[in-house]
């Protein structure tokens, strides 16, 4: 009997891994024409005389509230200066970069096949750390700068759970984050479910549109605390069931386990020291795949789909 179990198991897998393989295959014979603009570069390198030509190249990037003064004064910044040097220094080239957000894009043209392939221009922003990317319909622009490593000097000072993410392998994955904003239904989050099961949406886009990144990447852990999210995930169950706090609209919710933090508030010294934070978006994230495999529905059905249907439908019971 259980040769014949492990036999069905494995038929499954293989089955399973033939129609990903499959998938993936199809979706790379979708042609996206790609190039990242230095506009890094291209402000680095131009003198006072060529703003004009500049600001007509790049229109966008010089908000109309700053006069020309104010961006020559920029050019001959010398703290402007060590930041281009730095970001140049990092990002000799955007080859690794180019390949993966290509790879992003033909996946959201597969999955929203309304996509159109925008302007992606590369940037620096003083280390604006909340604002790393910014996309809309027609322009992606990326601040490289705060992309440097989490060792960079420019990061001194800024939370750790913060600059852990601040390095290159991420740049991609906050630009998905961001498209995977623009296309999940957007409704009132009235509870901690709403919020756990917004942001698990969220995640799961991205395992669909960034599978080539890996789980930790995704939801921006350590290899660390993935594990322990994973480790503990029937422990973290049982006290949002206890404590009755799926429903509850306590305000402060979202900061204990929703919103970036050094770790998850459970007013547990044992665990607070030790977990991640952000852990309310993990259950989510699983909460949300329990959903899509025990349900036949489309990505963009899902994303549309009310929190607690989700919830009521997933069937979810935590890892043990």
């Amino acid at each position: 009997m259980r040769s014949f179990i492990f036999t069905l198991l494995l038929f499954f897998l293989l089955f399973s891994c033939d129609k990903d393989n499959k998938l993936e295959a199809e979706i790379t014979k979708i042609n996206i024409e790609l190039n990242i603009e230095r506009f890094d570069i291209a402000f680095a390198e131009a003198s006072p005389s060529q703003l004009p030509e500049l600001k007509d190249t790049f229109p966008f990037m010089f908000p109309k509230k700053y006069g020309d003064d104010f961006w020559i004064t920029k050019m001959g910044d010398t703290l402007q200066q060590q930041l281009e040097e730095e970001t140049l220094k990092k990002f000799k080239n955007l080859k690794p970069e180019t390949k993966e957000i290509k790879e992003l894009f033909q996946h959201l043209k597969y999955y929203f096949p309304t996509f159109k392939t925008p302007r992606v221009v590369a940037s620096t922003s003083d280390v604006d750390f909340r604002n790393k990317v910014i996309v809309t319909d027609t322009i992606a622009i990326i601040e490289l700068d705060t992309y440097l490593g989490e060792d960079h000097f420019f990061y001194d000072g800024l939370q750790t759970y913060f600059v852990k993410n601040m390095k290159p392998e991420q740049l991609v994955v906050d630009l998905a984050n961001a498209y995977a904003k623009k296309n999940v239904f957007k409704t009132t989050r009235k509870n901690l479910l709403d919020e756990m099961v917004y942001f698990g949406k969220l995640l799961y886009v991205k395992d669909q549109i960034i599978p080539f990144k890996t789980d930790a990447e995704k939801i921006g852990y350590t290899n660390e605390e993935l594990s322990w999210a994973a480790s503990n995930e029937e422990q973290i169950w049982k006290y949002f069931i206890d404590k009755e706090l799926l429903y509850s609209t306590d305000a402060k919710l979202p900061n204990r386990f929703i919103n970036p933090a050094p770790f998850s508030k459970f007013y547990l010294a044992e665990i607070d020291n030790e977990s991640p934070g952000r852990i309310g978006q993990y259950i989510g994230w699983q909460i949300v795949r329990a959903y899509m495999e025990n349900n036949p529905v489309s990505l963009n059905e899902l994303l549309s789909a009310s929190a607690k249907n989700i919830f009521n439908k997933a069937k979810y019971k935590p890892r043990q």
